[in-house]
């Protein structure tokens, strides 16, 4: 079952204050997967936005995964980085300028892997939509 849409944001909205107040030891999980704090620029606005966001650190590169539960439309934060890839991350506290990029074959299909195996989610959320799921790599600017 997926999570629709206007869920995933009223999750966020909580998870987001409750992260920053408790550096992470309250929002900063999901089973296994560990949680960041991400904040885009948005395409339209131009305001800051922050969203909570799976990812599996890669050496000093993180990896998260536009799949938006698996709901027909990406995320928005997916869209604001396609728009404009300098993004910040928080986690635990720290905060780190990344600059991101959306992978592809090989390097795209072990980036899912390594999410799949923190969280098999993805592969279900893979399933339920039609759309192409962006799997982007945060590098350091």
């Amino acid at each position: 079952m997926s999570i629709g849409r206007g869920g995933l944001k009223a999750i966020g909205r909580l998870n987001v204050p409750l992260y920053r107040l408790t550096r992470g030891r309250v929002g900063g999980r999901l089973g296994r997967a560990p949680v960041l704090l991400l904040t885009t620029t948005g395409r339209r606005s131009g305001g800051q936005r922050t969203a909570p966001v799976l990812y599996a650190q890669d050496g000093e590169r993180i990896i998260v995964i536009g799949s938006n539960a698996g709901n027909a439309t990406a995320p928005a934060w997916s869209l604001n980085l396609q728009a404009n890839p300098d993004c910040e991350v928080e986690i635990r506290g720290e905060r780190r300028a990344l600059r991101a990029r959306v992978t592809d074959g090989g390097e795209r299909d072990a980036a899912w892997q390594r999410m799949n195996d923190q969280y098999a989610g993805f592969d279900d959320y893979r399933a339920n939509t039609t759309r192409d799921i962006k799997v982007f790599v945060l590098e350091p600017r």
